[in-house]
């Protein structure tokens, strides 16, 4: 399993870095928009330090909603960094966008899936990735987990290399459960990661060995 961080906080990315466990970033408008980075010449110039930090994919996400927009924006973002991954909506013309760009070797990330349908589209198109939003769909009653079993099932009866980027992890039971279920990508904040190394007993475990340690050598 790959571990994506989702974020645009550079800090935060050069923590996990040095972890050396991270295999990506995602990022989108609002994360951005967090970190205060605005107009496109700065976020242009973002997407490049992130692309330097980290090697792995790095996906960036357009604004556009028509067509002739993203694909503006996506060959101008692919023309970054090759780790760059353009993200694109689970919309009519985000599918003929991932068609686009399939055909001509960029690689696509097909964000807001919410459905096993969306997910199917976008893999027939030729994305790169599907981000199931799992969070979200624990949200408003709906379980989440259950679509991102849905869709490796599905990727795995047709053989579709599409990988499954399980989105809106929230925490490290979503981010376990989602390794059992199968999914190639799980992206998530890096205090989920993080959270992987925390269990009572290491820490009591440790306590200990250091204690006996302690009362033989002083």
């Amino acid at each position: 399993m790959k571990f994506f961080i989702d974020t645009a906080n550079l800090r935060e990315i050069q923590e996990a870095v040095e972890l050396g466990v991270l295999d990506g970033v995602t990022t989108n408008p609002s994360l951005m928009a967090k970190e205060g980075i605005k107009g496109m010449d700065n976020i242009m110039a973002h997407y490049r330090q992130i692309c330097e930090m980290v090697d792995g994919d790095v996906s960036a996400e357009v604004i556009g909603i028509t067509f002739e927009d993203m694909v503006r924006e996506g060959e101008m973002f692919a023309e970054l960094h090759p780790n760059i991954v353009v993200k694109v909506p689970m919309t009519r013309d985000g599918v003929k966008a991932i068609k686009h760009f399939s055909e001509k070797g960029i690689k696509t990330n097909c964000t807001l899936i919410f459905s096993a349908g969306q997910a199917l589209l976008a893999a027939k198109a030729g994305a790169t990735y599907v981000s199931p939003f799992v969070g979200r769909l624990d949200d408003i009653g709906h379980d989440g987990l259950v679509l991102v079993q849905q869709i490796v099932d599905i990727f795995s009866n047709y053989g579709y290399p599409t990988q499954v980027l399980a989105a809106s992890v929230r925490h490290v039971p979503h981010l376990i459960q989602c390794a059992e279920i199968g999914a190639d990508v799980v992206t998530c904040p890096l205090n989920v990661i993080t959270g992987l190394l925390n269990h009572p007993l290491t820490d009591k475990g440790l306590a200990q060995f250091l204690a006996d340690h302690k009362k033989v050598n002083g």
